[in-house]
C-alpha cells in the first residue's frame, strides 16, 4: 500500500508520543526523554499491508546491526477491526515483531510527520530531532548508512548509548499450542486427509478427518532447506494444493518467497520456484531461476499451479512438468481494474480457488472476491481500496472486509471474511452474499452457525459434508458440518515420539498387538519374510505415509541382519543365519499403514504390532514367510 520509496532529510523537533496511547510489545509507555541517546527509527504500518510485512526483515536487520537503534512500530489501521488492541498483539506474535508498538488509531503522529503511506518511516537522532523520513520498501538500504553516520558524530560527542535496549515482549508471555496461526487447508478426497499449514510452527501436517496427524512435513524450525520430512525447513507457510495427477503437494512457502514440492509417499520436499529472495515484478522465468513475492495460496487447474501472489498484486501460473512461470494475471498495481488480465489491477490477492474451468480469487486489500474467466479479470462482490464493511446482500450494496480464504462447491464461493470473523457464500452468477457462519465479533465459540464465533479465518477446504476453517487467530481448526448446521473445534492430536515395541507408533494412536503363529526355521534358512495385506475390499493406499519399523533378534538360535523394508511390496526380508539346534527367537515390527476401499469409497489408517516367533527345527522351512492380512476397520 506505499505510494513508492522517498526519503526525505532532516526536519525539525520529534514529536512527543501522544499521552495516554496503549502500547503493545513492551511494559511501559515510553517517551522520547527515556530514548534520549538513541537513534529511534519510527515505522508506520497496518498489520493487512503486505508491503508492511516486507520491511519487518529490514527492520530487524537494523536493530540486529546497530544495539543503540530503537525501532518503534506505529499501528496507524486502515481496516476497522485493524483498530483493536487484541488483534494488533496477534498480528505481532504472527509476524515475529520485537519493537515496542504505539497504537495510533486516532492518527495522531501520522498527521503530526505528514505521513501518507504504509509503510513509512521517521528517524529521530539522539538528541530528539527528526533525522530524516522515508516510505516504501528496503528500509535497511534507505537508513543503514545515515544511523551509521549518527551514530559515528553524535557518538563523538558522547551523546550516544549503545546497550541493547530490552522490552517486556508479548511472546514471553503467550502459551504454546498445537497449531500456531494455522494459515490454509487443503483436502484429499481420495486418501480422506486434511493438509494444514501450521504456518508459524513452520510446518504442515498431514492428518485425518478426526483430527490425528499422520505425518509432519518439516522439521519446525525457520529456514528454506530441502530434503527429507524431517530435515525440510519453511517460512511461515501459507497455501497448499494437492496435484491429482502426481499425488504431490506444493506448498507456498510465503515468507521464503518460494513455492515448494512435497513427494507424500517419498517423504521428501524440494524448491520448485523462486530464489529465496523476494522478486520484484518481473513477468515469469523458469523454476529457482526466478525472483518470487510471497506466495499466499495455490490451486492446481491441468497442467498448471495457479498462484496468489500478494506480494506483487497478481497471480501467476506455473507449469507443473516444465517449471515455467509467468505473471498470468494483473499488471503489478494495486487497484481494482477489471479487463484484460494481464492488464487488470488486483491488490493483494491471498486465496484463490477453481471450479475446473474458471479462477476465483479474494482480493484482499479492496475487501473483494474476484474472478478471471478465460481472458478478462471481473468482480464479484467489491468496489475499492477503501470500501469495506459487512454487509450482506446484492453486489454492489455487499461488503466483505479483508477476505482472504476461499473454497468452491457445487456452484458457490465459500469466502473467508477474515476480519468481519465469518464465513460467508457467494454467489459468483447473482453477484450476492450471505453469512454462513460467525456472529461479526471474534471469539471461539460453537454451535450453531449462526452464534459460532472465529477470530480471524483464513484457509478454507471441503472434505465430504464438512468445511474445515484455519481460524488463524484462535490456532485452531474449526469445523462447519453442512447436514447439521453446527461449527465445532477439531481436537488435534500430534504424533507420538518415536515407537519402541510395545508403545504404539507415530500416528499417535494405540497399535493393535497381534501374535502371529510361529514360523519353523531349517537349518539351511536364509531370510525370512514378513508380508502385510490389506483388509478385504481394500487396497494399500501408495500416497499415505504408511512405514514399518522392524526389531529383529541377534542372538539365541539364529544371528541376523539388517532387515530390509519394501513399502512397494509391504514385505520386511530379515536376512540370518541360523547357529543353534534349538531355541526360540522373535520378530517385533511396528507398522503404521494406510488403505482405501476398492470401489473409491472411504481411506483409513491402521496401527498393528506383530510379533512373529522363530524356532529352528530339522524339518522346517529352508525361504519361510509369514502373511498377515489386516482387519476390517470397525
Amino acid at each position: 500500500m506505499s505510494l513508492g520509496r522517498r526519503l526525505f532529510g532532516r526536519g525539525g523537533e520529534a514529536v512527543e508520543f501522544p499521552e495516554g496511547a496503549q502500547w503493545l510489545n513492551t511494559d511501559h509507555a515510553l517517551t522520547l526523554d527515556e530514548l534520549r541517546g538513541r537513534i529511534v527509527l519510527l515505522d508506520f504500518w497496518t498489520y493487512c499491508c503486505i508491503n508492511c510485512m516486507h520491511v519487518i526483515p529490514d527492520l530487524r536487520r537494523l536493530e540486529e546491526k546497530y544495539p543503540e537503534l530503537v525501532v518503534v512500530g506505529v499501528h496507524s489501521a486502515k481496516f476497522e477491526n485493524e483498530r483493536d488492541a487484541a488483534n494488533i498483539a496477534a498480528a505481532i506474535l504472527r509476524y515475529g515483531i520485537e519493537h515496542p508498538v504505539l497504537v495510533d488509531n486516532g492518527f495522531a503522529l501520522w498527521h503530526a510527520y505528514g505521513v501518507r503511506a504504509w509503510p513509512s518511516f521517521v528517524l529521530i537522532d539522539p538528541v530528539g530531532n527528526v533525522a530524516g523520513q522515508g516510505s516504501g520498501e528496503g528500509a535497511f538500504d534507505m537508513f543503514d548508512a545515515t544511523i551509521a553516520s549518527l551514530s559515528a558524530a553524535f557518538g563523538e560527542q558522547g551523546l550516544v548509548r549503545r546497550d541493547r535496549m530490552r522490552f517486556k515482549l508479548l511472546r514471553d508471555t503467550v502459551p504454546e499450542d498445537v497449531l500456531s496461526f494455522p494459515g490454509k487447508v487443503a483436502a484429499d478426497e481420495r486418501a480422506n486427509r486434511l493438509f494444514v499449514s501450521d504456518s508459524n510452527h513452520h510446518r504442515v501436517l498431514v492428518m485425518t478427518p478426526e483430527g490425528v496427524v499422520l505425518d509432519v512435513i518439516g522439521s519446525g524450525a525457520q529456514g528454506r532447506a530441502d530434503g527429507a520430512f524431517a530435515d525440510a525447513t519453511f517460512f511461515r507457510p501459507q497455501g497448499l494444493a494437492l496435484d491429482p495427477s502426481s499425488g504431490a503437494l506444493y506448498i507456498a512457502d510465503t515468507e521464503n518467497h518460494l513455492v515448494r514440492r512435497a513427494e507424500l509417499r517419498a517423504r521428501t520436499v524440494t524448491t520448485v520456484l523462486g530464489t529465496g529472495e523476494q522478486g520484484g515484478r518481473a513477468s515469469g522465468g523458469s523454476g529457482t531461476d526466478v525472483a518470487i513475492s510471497s506466495p499466499w495460496d495455490l490451486v492446481v487447474l491441468g497442467e498448471h499451479l495457479y498462484i496468489a501472489m500478494a506480494g506483487t498484486h497478481t497471480i501467476w501460473r506455473m507449469h507443473l512438468g516444465t517449471l515455467g512461470a509467468e505473471r498470468w494475471a494483473g499488471s503489478g498495481a494495486e487497484d481494482i481494474i477489471d479487463g484484460p488480465r494481464r492488464q487488470s489491477a488486483l491488490a493483494q490477492p491471498s486465496g484463490i480457488a477453481t471450479d475446473g474451468q474458471h479462477i476465483y480469487f479474494a482480493d484482499s486489500e479492496v475487501s473483494a472476491v474476484r474472478a478471471v474467466e478465460g481472458d478478462r479479470v471481473r468482480t464479484i462482490i467489491g468496489e475499492g481500496l477503501f470500501e469495506f464493511g459487512d454487509i450482506d446482500g446484492q453486489a454492489p450494496r455487499a461488503r466483505l472486509q479483508h477476505p482472504i480464504g476461499i473454497a468452491w462447491r457445487d456452484g458457490a464461493l465459500y469466502v473467508a471474511d477474515s476480519y468481519n470473523h465469518k464465513v460467508k457464500v457467494v454467489d459468483p452468477r447473482e453477484r450476492t452474499a450471505r453469512t454462513l457462519v460467525g456472529t461479526g465479533e471474534r471469539g471461539r465459540d460453537d454451535g450453531p452457525a449462526a452464534a459460532a464465533r472465529l477470530n480471524e479465518p483464513n484457509g478454507l477446504a471441503f472434505l465430504g459434508d464438512l468445511l474445515y476453517i484455519a481460524d488463524t487467530n484462535n490456532h485452531a481448526l474449526r469445523v462447519y458440518d453442512t447436514a447439521t448446521g453446527a461449527v465445532g473445534t477439531l481436537a488435534v492430536r500430534m504424533p507420538a515420539p518415536a515407537p519402541k515395541a510395545g508403545t504404539g507408533t507415530r500416528s499417535g494412536r494405540a497399535a493393535r498387538r497381534v501374535l502371529l503363529p510361529p514360523v519353523r526355521l531349517s537349518p539351511r534358512a536364509r531370510a525370512v519374510v514378513v508380508r502385510l495385506e490389506p483388509p478385504e475390499g481394500h487396497e494399500w493406499n501408495r500416497e499415505g505415509p504408511s512405514s514399518i519399523e522392524v526389531e529383529a533378534p541377534d542372538g539365541g538360535p539364529v544371528r541376523t541382519g539388517p532387515p530390509e523394508v519394501d513399502l512397494d511390496a509391504f514385505e520386511v526380508r530379515v536376512p540370518l543365519e541360523v547357529t543353534g539346534a534349538e531355541g526360540t527367537a522373535t520378530i517385533r515390527a511396528m507398522a503404521t499403514l494406510f488403505f482405501c476401499q476398492t470401489d473409491g469409497g472411504l481411506c483409513r489408517m491402521d496401527s498393528v504390532e506383530l510379533e512373529l516367533p522363530l524356532e529352528v527345527a530339522d524339518d522346517g522351512q529352508d525361504a519361510p514367510a509369514a502373511v498377515h492380512r489386516l482387519a476390517p476397520p470397525g
